[in-house]
């Protein structure tokens, strides 16, 4: 495996425009599902009823990262299968190592009806590829992809490059973790090549954040096996190249604020995403309640108004920038309610001096902590064997 320690990429030809649009998705973490009366399942049930009356309007899509049945069986899917009944948003299922417990996937094809994998989607100008790495049916983390499915994504990616449509991969892991032949690097290689904005995924247990300088990784905690944090879900964004993430609680009261653009520093994907001068701040807001109000605030300045675009998505305003290295950019929206919602970030300018990036397709480019964005870096899970990072 080889080990590529980069700054960030600095090529704006590679950048696909998005379209301007905005994909917001929610990810559910591994449900290791395994008979109605556990908690994870009454979880589910929760979040895929808050997901549906609080976000159903604004957001493109659900995926789950794997490990949906903890041992693969027909009635553990069938428990998932009937919360997702709930769900008008399109949903995207893959699969893990524990899915394959029974050596097969005829369940999960069946029961979740999801798609024949690998597959793709074009959303808002963004191809989404949706992979299948479990591996030779044994169960266990024999995690692979397979000289066809390692050629079909070279397709898939350069027919979005071709047209000038953004990526996101979303696979159960890190690639790091592959176990075929030449695969990590294959995969990482591919994620280069073709300016990959984000690989989604599950399996870690925990939440976390990396970023190599080019592609962001997020993994999302587990909802049925909890090691750390309260239960929730992620949602990601996906705005013009820039990426966000934030960590949703299920406790946690809508309205909920994720900013989209500009990005935060620790997502700084490539040098053209600092701000200079003014910046376009944007953010959608979460909730089944009328927002009235938005409004966004740099460092300690003024609250400047946010105005709704016509496709009732996205909150934006241009604010002016100073020149420091890192400025606070706050959000803040009301419901009719008057109940208040905020989410902030610090984004850099052209004066910040981004981290070298590791980029092996591990965790060894983890950003770190991140409480406000519900990332502790204890990394409590199968990944680290239940033990505190280092």
């Amino acid at each position: 495996m080889t080990m590529d320690a980069a700054p960030l990429a600095t090529s704006p030809s590679t950048h696909p425009a998005n379209s301007g649009e905005v994909l917001a998705f929610i990810h559910i973490g591994d449900l290791h599902l395994t008979d109605a009366k556990q908690r994870n399942f009454l979880d589910f049930l929760a979040i895929v009823a808050q997901i549906e009356i609080e976000c159903a309007s604004m957001v493109d899509l659900v995926v789950l990262p794997g490990d949906n049945a903890d041992n693969g069986l027909p009635g553990q899917y069938a428990l998932a299968a009937t919360a997702l009944k709930m769900l008008s948003i399109p949903v995207h299922a893959i699969p893990g190592d524990h899915d394959m417990e029974q050596g097969g996937l005829d369940a999960f094809y069946a029961i979740l009806q999801s798609d024949l994998l690998p597959h793709s989607k074009t959303i808002r100008g963004v191809r989404c590829l949706f992979l299948d790495t479990s591996g030779s049916g044994h169960g266990g983390p024999d995690f692979r992809l397979g000289s066809d499915q390692v050629a079909w994504i070279d397709r898939e990616l350069r027919e979005a490059m071709q047209r000038n449509e953004s990526s996101i991969v979303f696979t159960h892991t890190y690639p790091a973790d592959l176990k075929g032949d030449g695969e990590t690097d294959a995969f990482n290689a591919l994620m280069a090549a073709y300016d990959v904005a984000l690989v989604d995924m599950g399996h870690t247990h925990y939440n976390e954040l990396g970023n190599d300088g080019r592609t962001i990784f997020a993994a999302t905690r587990s909802t049925g096996q909890i090691e750390e944090g309260p239960v929730g879900y992620s949602v990601a964004t996906l705005d013009r190249g820039i990426v966000s993430w934030r960590f949703k609680a299920l406790d946690d009261a809508f309205p909920f604020v994720m900013i989209t653009a500009p990005a935060d520093h620790r997502l700084l994907r490539r040098r053209e995403q600092a701000v200079d001068g003014i910046a376009d701040v944007r953010a959608v807001v979460l909730g089944s309640r009328a927002i009235v109000r938005v409004a966004c605030q740099v460092d300690e300045g003024d609250w400047i108004p946010m105005t709704l675009a016509p496709d009732g998505r996205v909150w934006s305003a241009s604010v002016p920038i100073t020149s420091s290295r890192l400025v606070t950019v706050t959000v803040k929206a009301f419901d009719e309610t008057g109940r208040p919602g905020q989410h902030r970030i610090n984004a850099a300018t052209a004066a910040y001096q981004p981290p070298v990036r590791v980029r092996n397709g591990s965790d060894a480019a983890s950003v770190g902590a991140w409480p406000d964005n519900g990332i502790f870096a204890t990394q409590l899970g199968p990944n680290r064997n239940g033990k505190p990072s280092s």
